[in-house]
């Protein structure tokens, strides 16, 4: 029996297949010239130091995703991870440090400031989220106005000291290491990623966010409640900010005003290389970890190679602007 048109295999295009993957491809020559051209880039310690970068980045761009697949944005992300950095660095300092931010605190467990980062995080997402849904704010404006407004409560909560000498069972959250190689932070990665992963795929949740993103209209139309689950998106990407801000600080031993600054864009540029489309309805957390990674590459690749940090700024800012031009090439393409 002929076979019909439609079972026959779907041909190899190599200039397709180049576009979708160039900046993979970019970044992959990249890597192998830093490798073959420079010390220490192929070792076990720079292996664990890009992945604990890489760690905190990615549970601030598993919180950005959920705001970009519903066609939204959230710019206040790196100044929530800052706040609740600074919250939790004058929560977790040495109790007989003699400088401490809060003099008369009591030496409280870890859980103690977690909590607080968790919830001043959950807080400002909800704050988002509100805007958002009950007030019409477009995403952009409302999570700049957010951005501003808790940049203040930084500068004021901080009093703009730089806060650091930390208790030593927090410190080791962030620069212990498992077997002397994998970063502890990176296994509480591993497990968020895991838990969004769950989240995205076998939940209600994860159903209603890709139809909301798909056709906003037509989720509602089909029984969702656009508003609440807008309001949950934003309130789960609160807490996740929150947890980095608390990994945030352990990881760097102190915390100042500038903590989080820009994590924001870093996290939209790598969640857009990983996949998820600013058109909405598309993304995956394996993809959201890929352009992570990628991203961070990218960045250290760029610094072992002698790049200045204001020409990094001005490749990266050329990387983000491809990145959405393919993923709008690729949308237009599909229609």
């Amino acid at each position: 029996m002929p076979k019909l048109l439609s079972d026959k295999p779907s041909q190899f295009h190599l200039g397709d297949f180049l576009t979708k993957n160039s900046m993979y491809i970019v970044v992959a020559a990249m890597i192998l010239y830093t490798g073959l051209t420079q010390d220490n880039f192929f070792t076990l310690g720079n292996a664990a130091n890009i992945m604990a970068n890489t760690s905190v980045r990615f549970i601030i761009a598993l919180g950005v995703s959920g705001c970009l697949i519903i066609r939204g944005t959230d710019l206040s992300a790196g100044r929530i991870v800052g706040l609740t950095a600074i919250i939790t660095a004058t929560l977790v300092q040495r109790p007989d440090f003699a400088q401490k931010f809060f003099p008369d605190l009591p030496d409280m467990p870890i859980f103690v400031p977690l909590l607080a980062a968790l919830a001043v995080g959950a807080l400002l997402g909800l704050l988002n989220g509100a805007i958002i849904s009950f007030l019409s704010v477009p995403p952009f404006l409302a999570t700049l106005g957010t951005q501003i407004m808790t940049y203040g409560f930084v500068l004021i909560y901080s009093q703009s000291k730089p806060i650091g000498t930390f208790k030593d069972e927090f410190v080791a959250i962030g620069q212990g290491k498992l077997f002397g190689f994998i970063p502890y932070i990176t296994i509480i990665a591993a497990l968020v990623g895991l838990a969004m992963w769950v989240l995205y795929n076998k939940t209600r949740y994860g159903k209603y966010m890709y139809a909301i993103g798909g056709n906003e209209n037509a989720a509602e139309v089909s029984g969702v409640n656009v508003r609440f689950s807008k309001i949950k998106i934003f309130l789960l990407a609160g807490l996740l900010y929150g947890l980095a801000g608390f990994l945030l600080s352990a990881k760097t031993g102190s915390a100042g005003a500038g903590a989080g600054m820009g994590y924001e864009l870093d996290a939209i540029a790598s969640a857009t290389i990983g996949g998820v489309s600013t058109a909405g309805g598309q993304g995956t957390v394996p993809g959201i970890l890929l352009g992570v990674f990628v991203f961070e590459l990218l960045k250290v690749c760029l610094t072992y190679l002698g790049v200045t940090p204001d020409m990094t700024n001005v490749i990266q800012g050329i990387v983000i602007i491809v990145a959405v031009a393919l993923d709008i090439r690729k949308t237009l393409v599909k229609k």
